[in-house]
């Protein structure tokens, strides 16, 4: 769970500014910034998307820096000076990553890239929810890693996993590499980063490439304080010729709301519902048979 995840992390004080207050707006605002969204998309040639911790939290894993986040609740015990925390504050903590089943977020996502009205998606998830889902490696960029995924150190050739990773910080395995044909003599490591991993080269240069020359980006439940993740959906902003558009759905207000062309105050899901709606995609559901993670060979090569 994300719980155990944060606490395997290695200590690092500058986790952000958490605990901010959630807003929503009125119902006749959304669906009026909803519209003005669609007219952004249907305009668009290329739509990124990032995703933050906000839209895994339908499926159970908590948050970061909401007002229940696990850095928050970090932050209010030390405060307290104890251990503890109250039953209440720990209720969404509750679904480990191996339980955990994509929600409509990531499969609205998904329909919308096979209906090619969005292009790429960054993800700075670690959950494996999109894999479960069913993602291909072609349509998104995990920044920060993924509990499903091992890597060869050599190779670098990515495979799925039945069961989460019991490792962090890109720990090398005993476990030589399988791929098939010549040997290349590497061994199996976790892809979860630390907090002072750099970030894995191929997956910045897919994030950068769509970046550039996106027309929209779409930043979808996230703070927006981790950088270099936080900067780069404003990459399209800086082109002297036809700059792209910024849209950022989040129930707490960023430090870049000011820069962005459109926010949205609301929870992620509803967002998505309407939105599909509008563009008439059809957005499918979970089947374990469509779950990368399910029933798959040991060692199966992410293509």
């Amino acid at each position: 769970m994300a719980a155990n995840y944060a606490t395997g992390l290695s200590d690092y004080d500058n986790k952000g500014r958490c605990g901010l207050p959630e807003v929503r707006d009125e119902e006749a605002e959304i669906e009026a910034k909803v519209a003005t969204l669609v007219s952004y998309i249907q305009s668009a040639k290329c739509v990124v998307v990032y995703c933050g911790a906000g839209i895994s939290t339908a499926s159970g894993i908590p948050d970061f820096r909401g007002p229940n986040g696990v850095w928050t609740l970090e932050k209010v015990n030390k405060r307290r000076k104890t251990e503890t925390v109250k039953k209440e504050e720990t209720n969404s903590i509750s679904v480990s990553f191996d339980d955990a089943k994509p929600n409509y977020a990531h499969f609205a996502l998904l329909n919308l890239l096979k209906s090619n009205h969005i292009s790429f998606i960054v993800s700075q998830n670690i959950d494996g929810l999109f894999l479960k889902a069913g993602a291909t490696r072609n349509q998104l960029s995990e920044l920060h890693g993924n509990f499903f995924l091992d890597e060869c150190n050599q190779c670098y050739t990515r495979f799925i996993r039945n069961s989460a990773s019991t490792t962090m910080g890109l720990q090398v395995s005993s476990v030589p590499c399988p791929r098939g044909g010549r040997p290349c003599r590497g061994f199996l490591r976790d892809t979860i980063l630390d907090w002072e991993d750099e970030l894995p080269l191929n997956e910045m240069q897919l994030a950068n490439t769509y970046s550039a020359k996106a027309d929209l980006t779409i930043c979808l439940g996230t703070s927006l304080q981790i950088v270099p993740a936080a900067n780069m959906p404003f990459m399209c902003k800086k082109r002297k010729v036809d700059p792209g558009k910024v849209v950022i759905v989040n129930l707490q207000a960023t430090k870049f709301d000011k820069k962005a062309d459109l926010v949205i105050h609301d929870y992620i899901n509803n967002v998505l519902m309407k939105l599909c709606k509008c563009l008439n995609v059809k957005v499918s559901e979970y089947n374990d048979t469509m779950d990368l993670t399910k029933h798959c060979q040991p060692f199966k090569v992410w293509l």
